[in-house]
């Protein structure tokens, strides 16, 4: 297997980043790439008020699912100064029979001779250089490449990024504190949600009043980046259902971004958000393990986030549904069904009659959904049973 190793500071990680550790995996053809945050890098001291390695490795951890590449711990755990010689032995370890190419920026691989055994590094992996595309870069990099052959006996691959993105992390660093532009631009959408709920880089966000733009930023930051064209399509579902049924569209698209906040967590997550919040599950809701997220999403979009009760509803109702449901928690339960990337079943006739009539959508959507529940041998929560029954009455 052919593996790409980089590793960083990423404080914090941005696309610049990202934009050369792509190219690299196309260009050497690599089967895997690790980012490996420094604990204490041994060229440079991290700053003072820098996020600590925990935080700085969740930032690797929700970059690196945008791009398919692992976020690993190891210089993290490991006491003193990040050696790369030292890591590079722990994965020799553990990948024994791979090819290990070691990615680096200009200043590092133009000083890699001084680097710590600088020969031993050479001698257990490829070393792989991102340069510009510019003559006077090519020329130093080509003599530094022959000057560790010769000196190292290294194996060294040039690679020139036909596009460089101009951007230090030092530089989003001061705008994070400023007016976020750079921030936005060149952070993902997850990192800089991140950084906002947590406060990092004196960013200060006040989690209970937080604008649109800015929730939809930090609501990708509590998901697996697999689940955010969901949560996305449904925030613009919800919003065209709002305008056709005149609901408010701000608390749609903010109880859409919500809805799955806590879809990733585990089932003792889930628990002890329950206990913390002094909420009693039924039989059902322990039962059935993936109803949790309904419950701790409301929770959290309340205690967290500040959201109304009408919201927080909305929310708890979107699994189920339940009977007498209000007009948002309604336009959630379809827009969470019927959104653009859902392919699960045939939804033509259901997508069309939800701008048709709405009650009758929502019947049609639980009529599936308890129907295709008892198909696959899966119990169906009294609540659905107990909601579509209801509106069949109502209609009748």
């Amino acid at each position: 297997m052919r593996i790409g190793i980089y590793g960083g500071t990423f404080n914090p990680i941005h696309t610049g980043h990202l934009e050369a550790a792509g190219y690299a995996v196309k260009k050497l053809r690599l089967e895997k790439l690790l980012l490996i945050p420094a604990g204490l890098p041994p060229h440079k001291d991290l700053e003072a008020g820098a996020p600590p390695p925990g935080k700085r490795l969740e930032m690797v951890r929700l970059a690196a699912e945008t791009c398919s590449a692992e976020a690993l711990d190891l210089e993290l755990r490991r006491e003193g100064k990040s050696y790369t010689l030292d890591t590079l032995r722990e994965l020799k370890k553990c990948y024994p029979k791979d090819r290990l190419f070691l990615l680096m920026g200009s200043d590092m691989f133009l000083s890699f001779h001084k680097w710590k055994e600088p020969k031993k590094i050479a001698k257990l992996c490829t070393l792989c250089a991102f340069s510009r595309e510019r003559q006077d870069e090519y020329e130093a990099f080509s003599a530094q490449k022959k000057f560790l052959k010769k000196s190292l006996n290294a194996d060294v691959e040039l690679l020139a990024l036909p596009q460089v993105i101009e951007i230090s992390s030092t530089r989003l660093r001061q705008d994070l504190a400023g007016n976020r532009e750079l921030a936005k631009k060149y952070l993902t959408p997850a990192v800089y949600g991140y950084i906002l709920r947590e406060g990092l880089y004196h960013t200060k966000a006040d989690l209970r009043h937080l604008p649109l733009e800015d929730l939809r930023y930090v609501s990708q930051s509590m998901l697996k980046q697999s689940r955010v064209p969901h949560v996305l399509g449904t925030e613009s579902t919800a919003a065209a259902l709002a305008l056709r049924w005149d609901a408010d569209e701000i608390s749609a698209r903010r109880a859409a971004l919500l809805h799955d906040c806590t879809k990733k967590l585990d089932r003792e997550q889930h628990l002890q958000l329950c206990r913390q919040y002094g909420v009693d599950l039924d039989a059902e809701e322990l039962r059935e393990g993936k109803l949790l997220h309904a419950l701790t999403g409301s929770l959290v979009a309340r205690e967290v986030f500040g959201e109304s009760e009408a919201v927080t509803e909305a929310i708890r109702w979107h699994t189920t549904g339940k009977a007498a449901m209000s007009l948002l928690e309604k336009i959630i339960y379809l827009a969470d069904y019927i959104e653009p990337t859902r392919s699960f079943c045939d939804l033509t006739e259901l997508r069309a009659l939800a701008f048709q009539d709405l009650d009758r959508a929502v019947l049609l959507g639980l009529t599936m959904a308890v129907e295709d529940l008892k198909e696959n041998g899966m119990a169906v929560h009294s609540n659905s049973v107990y909601a579509r029954d209801y509106l069949k009455g109502k209609l009748t």
